[in-house]
C-alpha cells in the first residue's frame, strides 16, 4: 500500500536545548556573583517550547530540528514524543545538544545564555528532507535560534495557502526576501526596535506585525491600523517560556481556524499562565487551562 504523508496543522522549525535553570533572589550585575537557591534541568529551546505549546493547544504538530548523540538529545526526543509531537524530522548529529544557562530572579525576570550546539549544525538539507511535512502544514512557525538559511528554506517550502509565522528571537538583521514571504512576525518590545521598528517591517512586506509587551499585552499592526490585545492576569514566578507559549498557542489556534485577534487573545492567556510555573516546557499550558483563563477576563493594561 502506498504511504501517505501525514498532514500537520503546525510545523515548527527551530531549536532544541536542555535548559539549566538556577533560581536566585536577584540576577547578578556585570562581574557580580550571587548565590543560587534552587536548580533544575528541563527541556527547552524556542523551537521545542513552541512545538509543545502548539501540541498542548490541540494541534497536530511536527518538529524540524537537531539534537546531539547524547543523553540530552534522548531526553529532548522523549519529551516531544510524550506530548504527541512528530519527531520524524528531528536530526541526530555528531555535535552536542544545545544548552541554555538560565538565571531566574524571585521577581520572575530571567537572564539567558544559549550555547547552540546541534542547533547551528541544522542546514537547509534537513528542511528539504522535511519538505512534504512543511508543504502540507497549515501554519509554519520558525525562530532565529537556528541558521537563517534554514528559516528561509522553511518559509520557501511552505504551501502558498499556509500561514508563515516568524518569532524573530534572538533579533538579527533579516533579508528583504524573507520578510516579504512572512504573513506574521511576532517580535517582543525590545526585538522590534532592533529590527527597525513596526513601520520598517510593514514596508518590507510583512502583512501583520504583533509586538508582545509582557504585562501590557500585545499590539497588532496591519493594513487596518493598530489594535491592542489586552493582558490576562498573572502572578509571575518565572517568565521563561512565556513568549513561546504565546507563539505556539497562536499558531495552533490559527491552524484551527480562529481569526487573528481571537488567536492572539488565546496566545496572550497562554503566555500569562506560563509565567506562573517554573521552567519552560513544564510551564506550557494545555488548551483547557487557557480556555478557563480566558473566561476569567483581561486585566487592565498599565
Amino acid at each position: 500500500m502506498r504511504n501517505v504523508a501525514r498532514a500537520f496543522d503546525v510545523v515548527v522549525v527551530g531549536s532544541a536545548n536542555l535548559d539549566l535553570v538556577a533560581r536566585t533572589a536577584r540576577l547578578p550585575g556585570p562581574g557580580e556573583t550571587v548565590t543560587g537557591r534552587d536548580y533544575m534541568e528541563t527541556c527547552g529551546g524556542k523551537g521545542v517550547n513552541q512545538a509543545v505549546a502548539a501540541a498542548r493547544t490541540g494541534a497536530r504538530v511536527a518538529f524540524v530540528g537537531a539534537v546531539g548523540r547524547d543523553h540530552a538529545g534522548d531526553v529532548m526526543r522523549a519529551v516531544l514524543t510524550a506530548d504527541g509531537v512528530d519527531v520524524s524530522h528531528l536530526a541526530t548529529l555528531d555535535v552536542p545538544t544545545g544548552r541554555a544557562l538560565i538565571g531566574v530572579a524571585d521577581s520572575g525576570e530571567n537572564a539567558i545564555i544559549v550555547v547552540p550546539g546541534a542547533n547551528h549544525s541544522l542546514d537547509p538539507a534537513h528542511v528539504v528532507a522535511a519538505g512534504a511535512a512543511i508543504g502540507g502544514a497549515r501554519v509554519v512557525l520558525a525562530q532565529l535560534e537556528v541558521p537563517l538559511a534554514v528559516v528561509e528554506a522553511a518559509m520557501t517550502a511552505a504551501a502558498p495557502a499556509a500561514t508563515r509565522v516568524l518569532n524573530p528571537a534572538p533579533a538579527a538583521p533579516l533579508p528583504a526576501g524573507l520578510l516579504a514571504r512572512l504573513d506574521l512576525i511576532t517580535p517582543n518590545e525590545h526585538e522590534v526596535g532592533l529590527l527597525g521598528g513596526v513601520d520598517a517591517l510593514r514596508r518590507a512586506g510583512v502583512a501583520r506585525v504583533v509586538v508582545t509587551e509582557g504585562s501590557r499585552g500585545a499590539r497588532l499592526v496591519d493594513a487596518a491600523g493598530e489594535r491592542r490585545i489586552p493582558p490576562y492576569p498573572a502572578r509571575p514566578v518565572d517568565t521563561t517560556g512565556a513568549g513561546d507559549a504565546f507563539c505556539g498557542t497562536l499558531a495552533a489556534r490559527l491552524a484551527a481556524g480562529d481569526d487573528l485577534e481571537a488567536a492572539l487573545r488565546a496566545g496572550s492567556a497562554a503566555g500569562a499562565l506560563a509565567t506562573q510555573v517554573a521552567g519552560a516546557v513544564p510551564s506550557l499550558p494545555r488548551w483547557e487551562a487557557v480556555q478557563r483563563h480566558m473566561a476569567g477576563g483581561h486585566t487592565q493594561a498599565p
